[in-house]
């Protein structure tokens, strides 16, 4: 079997280590074997899309993930110029080097624009970390998930919600033999995880949302949001009644296989690593916040996020916060004070950084009393870890840090950072737990279903 692996963006990165990790292993159990049978060939391709040296090279060395096969040099522009671009060079890149499958991860433009590609060649796409929804049609990232699901041919999820998503949209739900069977330990909750928002949200209505995504499809679980998953089987009827029955072995497939990107955080957990900023500032354990920010609603208006960053400082009891700045953040974050010393006049207890390579940033976050973000993946990271995570956000795709881990949204209104300070500083932050099958094994299992479907 060939897989052709994509990375684009520095997410991507901590997600395609293990797999690759997984595909080698899985190839040394399998030597001796006549004409090699079974063995997995992949090419990497690296699309370029972040083209930071901080966010892009130091991650490939960090993780041990060999140079990539080629690296199509698609940063820069817009939405738009960014995925014709990349679509054009990785057309050009596949047709040169065919793949049985092309196998995306996460959820940027790379993942979307290579999925296109690869169906419009009749190739086989594998999605990573599928079905996740924010179901905020405004965010690039939710455009992407939802473009990419709905042409992938197997998708392996993160958790029950990702799959009761799919499951909706009329994919197959897989029995994974590496876990029990829970249908009948599932009750039914009306508080339904994957809605999941900030109390003073302004973001589209979740069910509207789904509406809008897939249209009337399976109209009567879109509405009735007092059913559990799994759909029963009257529901499944209405998904499945208008499908050609001789489609079957072309139906889309889901398995619930847990986290890459945890796999990654504990394979290397033992190797975080000091950065200097430790020693420069004296900083202790439980001591200092670690502070991350560049989504559009929170960096792109002057105003905004002053207001944010003044909240932030007055409220953390003196207590130094580390901000390692986001290319984005910086375009605007510099202007706001005036200059320099009038930033540190009004901001004393900042300290910005430039981006951290995986292992220096998780020494820090490890180690923080508690972590302020508006990151997808850190809110993943820091339920594992057990780190306190206050979600800048009025919405996530990742619920389960929420109901399980130790992550809370509260939104984008500066008035609600206060509270949360409040709260965590009066010892009052929940303690949360792991989600299920996010136990470092997850690249493992997606290895060895794709080895046996390819077979």
């Amino acid at each position: 079997m060939k897989i052709t692996l994509i990375a684009g963006a520095r997410p991507n990165f901590m997600k395609v280590a293990p797999i690759i990790k997984a595909i080698k292993a899985h190839n040394d159990a399998n030597d001796g074997n006549d004409a090699n049978d079974g063995k997995i060939s992949y090419r990497l391709v690296h699309t370029g899309q972040h083209y930071d040296k901080n966010m892009s090279d130091t991650f490939f060395e960090e993780l041990g993930i060999p140079a990539p096969d080629v690296n199509l040099g698609c940063g820069g522009g817009s939405q738009a110029e960014q995925t014709a671009a990349i679509m054009m060079a990785f057309e050009k890149e596949l047709m040169a080097n065919p793949a049985d499958i092309v196998m995306v991860v996460g959820d940027v433009t790379s993942t979307m624009a290579c999925s296109i590609v690869a169906k419009k060649l009749n190739t086989k796409v594998c999605h990573v970390e599928a079905g996740i929804r924010s179901w905020d049609l405004t965010m690039p990232e939710e455009i992407n998930r939802m473009v990419t699901d709905s042409l992938a041919d197997y998708m392996f999820t993160t958790s029950e919600v990702a799959n009761r998503n799919l499951v909706r949209m009329g994919a197959i739900l897989m029995e994974n033999k590496n876990i029990k069977n829970r249908e009948e330990n599932i009750k039914e909750n009306k508080n339904d995880e994957s809605q999941v928002t900030c109390s003073n949200s302004n973001s589209i209505d979740p069910q509207s949302a789904q509406k809008q995504a897939f249209g009337q499809l399976d109209a009567q679980s879109y509405s009735d949001t007092d059913k559990s998953y799994p759909l029963d089987s009257s529901e499944k009827n209405v998904i499945f009644d208008n499908q050609d029955k001789n489609s079957k072995n072309n139906q889309q497939k889901v398995w619930f296989v847990g986290n890459v990107m945890i796999d990654t955080l504990m394979a290397n957990r033992s190797r975080f690593r000091k950065p200097e900023v430790w020693d420069e500032l004296g900083l202790k354990e439980q001591e200092f916040i670690v502070m991350t920010m560049h989504r559009p609603a929170n960096v792109d208006e002057e105003n905004h996020l002053r207001a944010m960053m003044e909240q932030i400082i007055d409220n953390v009891r003196g207590l130094p916060v580390i901000f390692p700045i986001h290319p984005r953040t910086a375009k605007l974050f510099y202007g706001l004070w005036g200059d320099e010393a009038e930033l540190a006049k009004r901001l004393p207890n900042l300290h910005i950084v430039e981006p951290m390579g995986y292992l220096e940033f998780n020494y820090l976050v490890e180690r923080a009393k508690a972590v302020v973000t508006d990151s997808g993946g850190i809110t993943e990271e820091t339920t594992v870890m057990g780190v306190p995570c206050i979600t800048l956000r009025d919405n996530t795709e990742r619920p389960e840090t929420c109901t399980v881990g130790t992550n809370e949204l509260i939104g984008t209104d500066p008035a609600a950072i206060k509270p949360a300070l409040d709260k965590l500083f009066a010892g009052e932050w929940k303690k949360g737990a792991i989600p299920e099958l996010w136990d470092g094994k997850t690249a493992e299992r997606i290895i060895k279903i794709l080895s046996a479907l390819e077979r």
